[in-house]
């Protein structure tokens, strides 16, 4: 049985994921920032989802209607394939949340060219280039653009005041 555990980045120092899931036997653990209710799929045939927050003592209800877990499942599916494993979150946020990593993905983010961007930074120009083709290479990026973005999708750029 393999169990796979779709989290978001501010559920990452929660009990579950930081202490049971890592010692659980084919557990695998994903980083998303798709909001996404809490939901529990088993075998695509039962889907199992928590009551409103109205005081119903964490109580939740079962699904056993197929269309509605599968329709469930393919949801789940389609964010656990746009997700990061964990260890792969957690080594791209050390690396890019440094404060140049930070500096440089914002100008990213904001389409600086590389000279406005280096001058910006204070720093050359091959040194900034040398910077952008690091993220480009941690984030799968193909183009400095689709770097700033897949950025702004993990929620390594820092919140907009």
């Amino acid at each position: 049985m393999t169990i796979r555990l779709l989290c978001t980045s501010k559920a990452l120092d929660t009990p579950l994921v930081r202490s049971v899931a890592p010692r659980t036997p084919n557990c695998e653990i994903r980083v998303t920032e798709v909001d996404l209710d809490e939901a529990l799929v088993v075998d695509g045939r039962i889907a199992l989802v928590p009551a409103e927050q109205d005081g119903a003592g964490g109580r939740g209800s079962v699904l056993e209607d197929l269309a509605t877990a599968r329709t469930l499942e393919l949801l789940l599916a389609d964010a656990w394939r746009g997700a990061l494993l964990l260890a792969e979150y957690e080594r791209l946020s050390g690396r890019l949340r440094t404060e140049v990593g930070q500096r440089v993905l914002e100008r990213l983010y904001g389409g600086c060219t590389d000279v406005v961007a280096a001058r910006e930074l204070r720093v050359s120009l091959r040194t900034y280039r040398r910077h952008v083709a690091e993220i480009m290479r941690d984030l799968g990026a193909s183009s400095r653009f689709q770097a700033g973005v897949r950025a702004a999708e993990l929620r390594l750029l820092p919140e907009c005041g």
